[in-house]
């Protein structure tokens, strides 16, 4: 497999800002880079009319002002929903962003992306057809498109079916046996783990197969040192303090 060049910084703000604005919104991406970050995670799912926007879960509950599926509303409901009162009053108010009104405060900020696909229950392979298609469609003409990751490999296999340029990364929570054979049919650049999986050996072979690596969610800076000391290329982080 062979190694593109890695142009993402070293430090990531988890879905914008960690937990220091409601997650996943503008507010908190508009924090995360007054805090110094140029590079957010964040996640994206479908609204009932196809519409790329931000939610980590699968329902509306822990964060919007409504409950049931994400999936179940279209996007002029989801627009209109509180996605900050749960956070704290600060952000009462604060709205769910699409991925274009993402994507327009990136490109503005000089500041890169990691999508995260992140499915409703049975709509993997095309969430990762729009979330890919639209992302093409915004960073077209960017000289750094934005790191598309999933858990989910149909969610993956999707994205590569519509735009096999954008550069992939399959995120794990604990190693799968068949990750190089995974990785490699998805033809993805990096892997995405739980930071405790790292060790010296692990970094070495995913190195030894032309990939890069992130670790997530590390919240305890000298954690995240020691893994970028051992060859990790980029730390996701909710923490916003000085990271040097």
């Amino acid at each position: 497999m062979l190694k593109n060049k890695w142009s993402y910084p070293q430090w990531i703000a988890h879905r914008g800002a960690g937990l220091a604005a409601p997650e996943n919104t503008l507010a908190a991406f508009q924090l995360g880079f007054d805090s110094g970050f140029t590079m957010f995670e964040c996640d994206a799912k479908l609204s009932a009319d196809q519409v790329v926007f931000l939610l980590h879960d699968a329902t509306l509950d822990r964060t919007t002002n409504v409950q049931g599926s994400a999936h179940a509303y279209v996007w002029d409901e989801l627009a209109a929903l509180d996605a900050g009162s749960w956070h704290s009053v600060q952000f009462a108010g604060t709205s769910i962003p699409t991925l274009e009104q993402l994507a327009t405060f990136c490109i503005e900020k000089s500041c890169q992306l990691n999508i995260e696909i992140k499915p409703s229950p049975g709509f993997d392979f095309l969430t990762g057809q729009c979330v890919a298609r639209e992302a093409q469609r915004l960073w077209a003409g960017q000289s750094i498109p934005p790191l598309l990751t999933s858990f989910k490999r149909e969610a993956l296999r999707g994205a590569q079916s519509v735009a096999p340029e954008l550069p992939r990364g399959l995120l794990m929570h604990e190693l799968a046996v068949d990750w190089h054979e995974a990785v490699d049919a998805l033809q993805c650049m990096a892997v995405a783990c739980h930071f405790p999986l790292y060790n010296a050996s692990l970094i070495e072979e995913i190195k030894r197969l032309g990939l890069y690596s992130l670790a997530y969610t590390v919240n305890d800076l000298e954690t995240a040192h020691n893994l970028l000391k051992m060859g990790v290329d980029s730390i996701i982080t909710d923490t916003m303090d000085k990271k040097n």
